[in-house]
């Protein structure tokens, strides 16, 4: 139980850094910020993938950790292709006509 607690904890205070953190960021800075945010949806993708790799192999594991780490992978594909078009229109805003 203290194990959760503690857990929850961090998670909350991530929460919270990483909403001040991302609040502050003027807009020139909003594309370079996306490109990295879809680096580490790219990596959370490839982690979501092993992970159901793993799970699938071994039995011991219960239906909802797979469950999981199938909405991992759509989620996280669902924010890098976002991610990957908002930044293409962003960038678009600054070509020449």
């Amino acid at each position: 139980m203290a194990e959760l607690i503690t857990l929850l904890t961090i998670f909350v205070l991530a929460i919270f850094v990483g909403f001040e953190i991302i609040t502050k960021v003027p807009p020139t800075l909003h594309t370079p910020l996306m490109s990295g945010s879809n680096a580490i949806s790219g990596i959370t993708i490839i982690g979501a993938l092993i992970l159901a790799g793993v799970l699938e192999s071994d039995p011991t594991f219960n239906s909802l950790a797979k469950i999981m780490a199938f909405v991992a992978v759509i989620l996280a594909s669902i924010n890098v292709a976002g991610g990957f078009l908002v930044t293409h229109r962003m960038l678009k805003m600054f070509q020449k006509k």
